[in-house]
């Protein structure tokens, strides 16, 4: 890294306490990084943009009610350590889709709104 410092960047990222920790093992290895940009969490909004953006992707689309119920559940999700920022909307929507599929699997001859809306019945329950 450092005999070629001109045509190398190194990133690394994590949450701030374990990257403080990992610099300050070695006081060679901080001196070798010159900045430090930190990320505040999405806010609810951003979250539900993601989530929307998810289910976009894999052709879902969200029924009314569950975009309001999305941003009151990441309004409401604890934002801990195991807060996962846009993981865990990722995960939310992976576990709506699941929520779905069960839910759908009970019906005979589910429509093709059947298939691809989710309400927010479909939210997880929060952690």
């Amino acid at each position: 890294m450092e005999d070629h410092r001109d045509a190398v960047v190194v990133i690394v990222a994590g949450y701030t306490a374990e990257m403080e920790r990992f610099l300050s093992v070695n006081p060679g290895v901080a001196s070798r990084f010159s900045r430090t940009i930190t990320f505040s969490d999405y806010n609810p909004e951003e979250l539900l943009r993601i989530v929307e953006q998810q289910a976009e992707e894999h052709e879902y689309r969200l029924a009314e009610g569950a975009s309001e119920g999305l941003t009151k559940y990441f309004t409401a999700i604890p934002k801990g350590a195991a807060f996962g920022n846009g993981r865990t909307a990722r995960q939310t929507f992976e576990a709506m889709v699941e929520r779905h599929a069960s839910r759908v699997a009970q019906f005979e001859e589910p429509s093709t709104d059947d298939l691809t809306l989710l309400y927010a019945e479909d939210l997880p329950e929060l952690p």
